[in-house]
């Protein structure tokens, strides 16, 4: 395989595994957030922007952590046949499955581009009490899918070092 696509699976995957064991701790932002709720519902007024902002966390947590779910296998597979599948006829059907979640994740990109840049055009906010911006979470949407269109081409590229004779 030429040096530059080795290179370009080994940042990629050094990049998502960064991003993702960052993205973990919001789940500790997460747990923060819901105690200041519960306390403050509990002793004070309520806060009207706990239940978004954890939602918010949330969505970050999850997209920012997609792509490196999909470098450890985390992610679903249907595994009727395929563990009696040799590891070629595996690596071939793998090539022509992650082309198609390649061109779903750019379907998915191209409109939350668009959206990203009406929000930020038109100044776009929930139509919640709180009313915050919707155009940083926006961007981490589509940060996080441009994450995972960068690991499938990376998974890509295995696979047919793979159908190759050659592994990365």
């Amino acid at each position: 395989m030429p040096r530059a696509l080795v290179l370009y699976v080994r940042w990629v995957d050094a990049l998502n595994y960064r991003i993702g064991r960052a993205a973990m701790y919001l789940l500790f932002v997460l747990a923060g957030v819901l105690l200041w709720s519960i306390i403050a519902k509990a002793f004070f007024r309520p806060p009207l922007w706990t239940q978004e902002m954890a939602q918010f966390t949330m969505v970050g947590y999850f997209v920012l952590g997609g792509a490196y779910a999909l470098q450890l296998g985390a992610n679903v597979r249907m595994d009727l046949v395929y563990s009696r599948w040799s590891l070629r006829r595996q690596a071939m059907v793998d090539a022509v499955t992650v082309l198609t979640m390649i061109f779903f994740l750019g379907v998915v990109l191209f409109g939350g581009i668009e959206s990203t840049l009406y929000a930020l055009e038109v100044g776009e906010r929930s139509r919640t009490v709180w009313r915050p911006y919707m155009a940083p979470i926006k961007i981490v949407i589509c940060t996080g899918v441009f994450l995972m269109i960068l690991q499938s081409v990376a998974f890509l590229i295995r696979d047919i070092a793979h159908l190759r004779g050659k592994d990365i």
